[in-house]
């Protein structure tokens, strides 16, 4: 892979990342059309790191926020119970409620950690499960021609008939697994992490900005952490003939960090004015080009340019 191939991987990893559309899905195309082939599930988790290091700094401040409350609530700042330490305040109807007496405090940014911590479980589990396929059987361009349709309608139908009235502070722990086994379906390529998320979240009835802010936050801990074990297998083994080499990988995640930044602002700012139908219409068009290219013998579906 060339500099010039690397630096449009990564401004592509940047430019999908964030959006419905799936990043994973444009990288396994764009790689064949360039004459890469598959760049791999390595390459496309290692370039992550870039992009979720943007969400990182953009988020900074609740990150820092919700890191803080959720150490205190576990220290028993909140109270002794497990509530208290899961920032969930007291139950309805309690002894300390009827009574108006001081007991467990509720704290949402502690709860928050919590979330996200338990919507990370399905796609560790998941990842782990059927890591063979995902780097392999399921990178079939027609397998990612049909995630990139199907799951282009439900995101139609989710924006048109979601109730879009819940913020985070409505969050449970049920809804939270519900995010989380939605993330989870994006390790095929085609699905998208983000497009997953949020149309669980317009189902769920959460607003745009709060599904979008959600699935940015449960994102950080499976996309690093699934980059850096990639990398990390990656470094104990000789690279494979053919895939991209360290330099190419690093300078494509560099790229990846400075356009995905750049994507987060200007998305959640559409989002807040303008419904996921362009989105939509993008996949769809997407799905049908692609079904092209496979009919008319320019890419193969798994790997190679015809």
């Amino acid at each position: 892979m060339t500099a010039w191939e690397a630096i449009l991987l990564g401004l592509v990893q940047g430019l999908t990342e964030f959006l419905p559309i799936s990043s994973s899905a444009h990288l396994r195309i764009v790689g064949e059309l360039i004459g890469s082939s598959d760049p791999g599930a390595a390459f496309t988790a290692i370039t992550q790191i870039g992009t979720e290091a943007a969400v990182i700094i953009y988020y900074r401040k609740k990150i820092g926020v919700i890191l803080v409350a959720w150490f205190k609530a576990l220290a028993g700042a909140n109270g002794k119970g497990w509530r208290a330490r899961a920032g969930l305040g007291p139950r309805p109807g309690s002894v300390d409620v009827r009574h108006g007496r001081p007991g467990v405090i509720a704290n949402p940014d502690a709860a928050m950690g919590w979330y996200i911590i338990f919507g990370s479980v399905p796609i560790v589990v998941l990842g782990l499960l059927f890591q063979d396929y995902i780097e392999t059987t399921l990178r079939n361009l027609w397998i990612t021609v049909f995630t990139l349709a199907f799951f282009a309608i439900l995101l139609l139908i989710a924006d048109i008939y979601g109730r879009r009235e819940r913020e985070l502070t409505t969050l449970t722990g049920r809804s939270a697994i519900g995010f989380g086994f939605a993330q989870a379906l994006a390790l095929v390529p085609g699905v998208s992490r983000s497009g997953g998320t949020i149309t669980a979240g317009l189902a769920m009835g959460f607003t745009r900005k709060a599904a979008a802010d959600y699935s940015f936050l449960l994102a950080i801990p499976a996309v690093l952490g699934s980059g850096f074990y990639q990398l990390v297998k990656t470094l104990g083994e000789p690279l494979p003939a053919g895939s991209p080499g360290w330099g190419a990988i690093l300078l494509a995640t560099v790229v990846a960090f400075g356009v995905g930044y750049a994507v987060i602002i200007g998305f959640l700012k559409i989002i807040g004015n303008y419904s996921y139908k362009p989105f939509v219409y993008y996949r769809l068009v997407l799905a049908g080009v692609v079904v092209y290219l496979l009919m008319s013998g320019t890419i193969d579906a798994t790997g190679g340019v015809a």
